[in-house]
């Protein structure tokens, strides 16, 4: 039994020793600068990058599920009393709140592509619901020549 554990003992101690360098490694990293805000986005703004869909179930609608789209972009600031969504650069991810069918059919044809909008209404997400970290409540896409 003392052989047992004699082996468990310096298999732990074997674990600990190589575990050591990868820890300070990542401590080293840690030592990194933070980021920079992301630029500020505005009323009547463009915002571009990659479209998303997912499907989530509408609390409003008895749990029926309904697609949500969001844009992937590089981080941007909001404007007062928003400003960076509790994030250290501001929020990446912004959901399309959709107001008619219509949006809907005419985001379908461009998920997974590069897409633009016209930014009318922006704030932090609040509901527990949304995936996103910002919701543009308004907005319109902008055709690509």
């Amino acid at each position: 039994m003392t052989k047992l554990f004699a082996t468990r003992l310096a298999l732990l101690a074997t674990m600990a020793m190589l575990a050591s360098p990868a820890i300070s490694a990542q401590q080293g990293d840690e030592a990194a600068p933070p980021s920079k805000p992301g630029k500020p986005i505005n009323t009547g703004d463009v915002l571009s990058g990659e479209l998303n869909a997912m499907k989530v179930r509408d609390v409003k609608k008895a749990g029926k599920r309904i697609a949500m789209y969001q844009i992937t972009s590089e981080p941007r600031r909001l404007p007062a009393p928003n400003g960076l969504c509790n994030l250290e650069t501001g929020p990446e991810t912004f959901q399309l709140v959709l107001s008619s069918d219509a949006q809907a059919t005419q985001l379908k044809s461009f998920v997974g592509k590069e897409i633009s909008v016209k930014v009318d209404e922006i704030a932090c997400a609040s509901d527990p619901g949304q995936m996103s970290e910002a919701v543009i409540t308004k907005w319109s896409l902008i055709k690509k020549q």
